[in-house]
């Protein structure tokens, strides 16, 4: 069952956006290769360096500051009973048992991994009463 979650407050990431006249990139991230594309976002969180798909980030990011972006939206999150690999809009991510599962959606959709340590550090769960609220405020 997944459990509605939110970045606790004193996390954010500096992020820029991929606007140049390019065809992207490939990188390797997550032990698989990655496609940062025009108009994604190439993010630092905490020392951690990707790029997050520019709807995904646009949804779910609010800035802060100029560079400085938090992640405001809620996300829906499951324990990985056994290792494996989600798909991304990125590519895809390698992860093991423990390790999170998290989407962007409730449906499943824009999905990722977060090794366990990294996402109890970052992530606190959403008391019921505020699962409401957190959604329509992303919408």
């Amino acid at each position: 069952m997944r459990k509605p979650y939110r970045k606790r407050p004193e996390f954010f990431v500096i992020a820029v956006q991929l606007k140049l006249d390019t065809e992207g990139f490939h990188y390797r991230k997550w032990d698989n290769p990655q496609y940062c594309k025009p108009g994604d976002w190439i993010v630092d969180n905490a020392g951690d360096v990707y790029s997050i798909d520019q709807h995904s980030f646009e949804s779910t990011y609010e800035q802060i500051s100029p560079g400085c972006f938090r992640k405001s939206a809620i996300v829906w999150v499951e324990t990985a009973q056994q290792a494996g690999v989600i798909t991304t809009r990125e590519n895809a991510t390698s992860y093991q048992a423990g390790d999170y599962l998290v989407w962007n959606d409730n449906d499943a959709s824009d999905g990722y991994a977060v090794s366990k340590e990294t996402f109890e550090k970052m992530y606190e769960p959403v008391p019921d009463d505020n699962t409401e609220s957190g959604l329509a405020q992303r919408e």
